[in-house]
């Protein structure tokens, strides 16, 4: 269970403190998919940044199952059991993808090992296991390939940053079967998924709605989705169909 206390977070605009995360404390309870979600610059993603240890927070406490991880670094998190997927994933040239996959798990794995985590994010693992994870694959590739290792890591808490971004409806429609196949056999960890997208939000055991860097609502997804999905500025209408980002932004 991840628990965050009274957490702030401030950055300086033009030489004053501009105050981004406001005294926020929530749970994210074990064996439960958690979508935040909430207006553009409410908070959300540097909400993600602080649990992951990229940002550290100017007061407030975070804790991982009862211990206090609120001074460790990202890869003591990591170890810790937190794994983090960005908005854009990251693409390294000359490491193929059984490489970061056995990065990922800190084992000598196996190719079969390996090709099960592919086959488990809807990829056919003959066809991907020797690629190399550079500008070859599409960024819908690329996010499953991702998820892929955060599924072979073991995360006790595994987060995702807006996972929609960039990729186009197809590969979209594709990782909310994924998130929902990880859902239905999270055993004793929790998710946590950054998202605008209603079909991701429909997915969700409970949702958090962030604005202007405070918690606004929290609930079940029954209690919390009829009125968000009539609330403009949290669920814009144009990143309700999971189109890819170049589109949502033209809207």
């Amino acid at each position: 269970m991840l628990e965050l206390k009274n957490i702030s977070f401030k950055v300086d605009s033009e030489g004053k403190d501009k105050e981004i995360i406001s005294d926020v404390s929530l749970v994210i309870p074990d064996e439960k998919l958690v979508v935040i979600t909430g207006p553009n610059g409410g908070g959300k993603s540097t909400l993600a940044r602080l649990i992951a240890g990229i940002e550290k927070p100017d007061s407030g406490k975070i804790l991982l199952d009862g211990e206090d991880i609120t001074e460790l670094s990202i890869t003591e998190r990591a170890r810790k059991g937190i794994g983090f997927a960005f908005q854009q994933p990251v693409r390294f040239k000359g490491i193929q993808v059984f490489d970061l996959i056995k990065l990922a798990t800190g084992k000598n794995i196996t190719m079969t090992d390996a090709c099960a985590y592919l086959s488990a994010v809807g990829l056919c693992a003959r066809d991907y296991i020797d690629r190399e994870v550079n500008s070859s694959l599409s960024g819908g590739e690329l996010k499953r390939i991702e998820i892929a290792t955060v599924l072979a890591k073991g995360s006790r808490l595994s987060v995702f940053d807006e996972p929609e971004a960039g990729i186009d409806l197809w590969s979209f429609q594709n990782l909310i079967e994924v998130f929902d196949g990880m859902r239905k056999k999270i055993r004793g960890g929790s998710i946590m998924i950054i998202s605008h997208q209603e079909r991701i939000l429909d997915i969700a055991d409970e949702i958090i709605v962030i604005k202007n860097g405070s918690i606004a609502e929290q609930g079940s997804k029954d209690e919390i989705l009829p009125s968000l999905m009539g609330t403009a500025d949290a669920v814009p209408e144009c990143k309700r169909s999971g189109v890819r980002k170049d589109v949502e932004e033209s809207c």
